[in-house]
């Protein structure tokens, strides 16, 4: 009997299966035989859903807040740093204290 390649279950897929588990409609074995996933994978989901369930209602609602980015400000400071590196360069080469050859 050859073993079938092994696949990789997308989380809205995961999510489908683990909260059908959790209706308690059908059985894991109805479940497993529907989805044509092992029972003890349907078991797994299901605690990781049951697990990670406060984390949805906590604080935050959810998705975390991501910190607003500057992307002028962070173009300018780019800009200002290149400047300084070119000086610094470009004198420390006249005073023969930077080789050329790098």
């Amino acid at each position: 009997m050859s073993r079938r390649p092994r696949r990789n279950h997308s989380p809205a897929f995961k999510a489908k299966v683990a909260l059908a588990a959790v209706k308690g409609d059908r059985t894991i074995a109805q479940l497993a035989e529907h989805f044509d996933v092992h029972p003890n994978q349907i078991t797994a989901w299901k605690s990781q859903l049951e697990g990670s369930a406060s984390d949805v209602f906590g604080s935050g609602g959810g998705t975390p807040a991501t910190p607003t980015v500057d992307v002028k400000s962070l173009h300018a400071k780019i800009g200002e740093l290149t400047l300084e590196n070119d000086f610094l360069e470009g004198a420390l080469t006249k005073a023969g204290l930077l080789s050329a050859k790098r």
